[in-house]
């Protein structure tokens, strides 16, 4: 079977784009569901399937998608938890070189990351806020020396920053102090690299360091557009697809619970039947429901899908309102979803053999990631001041 993506260009129709959303859901899946949870895709898996270079233009070996396809596979990693260097890499690595001025090098590391030759991860903020109404501080800091260029900061619980080849740090500009992205590798001198252990074992974070780094004048990148409304709309990509994860997770325990409620027997009857256990299996679709609604208009905003929820060209205030919306909710949604799995599973919930902790332990992480709920509403609360 071949996994890899059709090429989809501005001509495509919204049947068409559904059509192919839908093929890609379902390789993904099946893809994903061939080993057991946690799923465990290799790089190179995900290259040759295509899910690397998703974004990435057609001139450039890539499928010139959206992030609305991006989605679709963070949805899909979510509902297997599975490992891997997606989101630091493909979502937040990938998204962030678009967003650059071109260049050759940047065009040389997109072509290798949709090849799975190169694993870009891009340093953001510190301790992954969702930050306030500009969308939180800029981490590291440029100086020039007598010795030239160099990069101070630090950054924690950054998504794949261990296992990347190479970093794309966020950085303010020695001249005018707007942001700019700072392509080093991780090995150069000055660069300290602490993977950062978490509950969650199918995630890979880690502190990143920099210390006097020398830099070269070559490796600064500047944004394409506005710097400081791009890296509002870094973060609320990096905010969506944790919510795509989440949205994932959540009802892969949906799925899981009502099916052990359809087979599991108590005083002769399955437990299904029982008043209570229907009521709690109801709160927990309703809740996954508003989640996708949220997820779905929140990806719409970002990717300016024309067949989505219809709301496309809206402003940089509207997108992050969706964002902040969708992060807030299913991540949240995702917690209480795979407690209350777990609590219906009865017993074989509780234990390591049923997998269900997998799941509750990255909803937690996801909760946290790029934004806690409060911080989320706390920024849709700002639009009214």
């Amino acid at each position: 079977m071949n996994a890899a993506p059709r090429q989809l260009g501005d001509e495509t129709s919204p049947e068409d784009l559904a059509e192919a959303r839908a093929e890609l859901r379902a390789i993904a899946r099946g893809l994903l569901g061939k080993t057991r949870v946690p799923a465990a895709p290799g790089w190179g898996l995900m290259a040759s399937s295509g899910w690397l270079g998703l974004e990435v233009p057609p001139a450039l070996d890539g499928a010139g998608a959206t992030f609305a396809e991006v989605a679709v596979i963070a949805e899909e990693l979510g509902r297997a938890v599975a490992r891997g260097s997606y989101l630091g890499s493909a979502v937040l690595g990938v998204g962030t070189l678009r967003e650059l001025a071109r260049h050759p090098a940047t065009d040389d590391l997109l072509r290798r990351t949709a090849a799975g030759d190169a694993v870009p991860a891009a340093v953001l903020v510190p301790g992954g806020s969702a930050g306030g109404r500009h969308g939180g501080g800029v981490p590291f800091w440029l100086a020039r020396t007598a010795d030239g260029l160099r990069l101070n900061g630090q950054a924690v619980f950054v998504p794949d920053a261990a296992e990347a080849t190479t970093l794309l740090v966020l950085a303010r500009a020695v001249d005018d102090g707007a942001p700019v992205i700072v392509e080093l590798d991780p090995q150069a001198a000055g660069i300290v690299i602490e993977p950062q252990p978490v509950l969650d074992e199918t995630r890979r974070l880690a502190m990143v360091r920099a210390e006097g780094a020398e830099i070269a004048t070559e490796s600064v990148r500047r944004f394409a557009g506005d710097p400081r409304a791009t890296v509002r709309r870094l973060l609320d990509r990096a905010a969506v697809a944790v919510a795509c994860d989440s949205l994932g997770l959540s009802e892969a325990m949906l799925d899981a619970t009502v099916g052990y409620a359809r087979v599991r027997e108590q005083f002769g009857r399955p437990v299904g039947s029982f008043q209570a256990v229907k009521h709690a299996c109801a709160d927990m679709l309703i809740r996954v429901r508003v989640a996708r609604e949220l997820v779905a208009a929140a990806v719409t905003a970002l990717a300016g899908d024309p067949a989505g929820i219809g709301t496309v060209d809206l402003s940089p205030a509207d997108v992050s309102t969706a964002a902040s919306m969708a992060k807030a909710y299913a991540c949240e949604a995702a917690v209480e979803v795979a407690g209350k799995a777990m609590q219906l599973h009865g017993g074989i919930g509780y234990t390591w053999e049923s997998g269900i902790h997998l799941y509750l332990k990255r909803a937690a992480l996801n909760r946290s990631l790029f934004g806690a709920p409060a911080a989320h509403r706390r920024r849709l609360a700002e639009r009214y001041k």
